[in-house]
């Protein structure tokens, strides 16, 4: 998998993610450590995408 379709698939993921957090916030079922976890997964993909992206390109 390249280093570009990489990064596509995890920001599809962070995105994925942002909408299951906005789903489970419009839910009064919904318990908070759920919405804690999807936050925590949300920002691991964030870092590691940020991490991609700050890596130097080799030609």
């Amino acid at each position: 998998m390249s280093l570009a379709s990489h990064l596509d698939e995890l920001q599809r993921k962070h995105g994925d993610i942002e909408r299951e957090i906005d789903d489970a916030m419009n839910h009064p079922s919904v318990d908070d450590l759920e919405i804690v976890n999807l936050k925590r997964r949300k920002l691991a993909l964030k870092d590691e995408i940020e991490k991609l992206r700050a890596q130097p390109t080799t030609h």
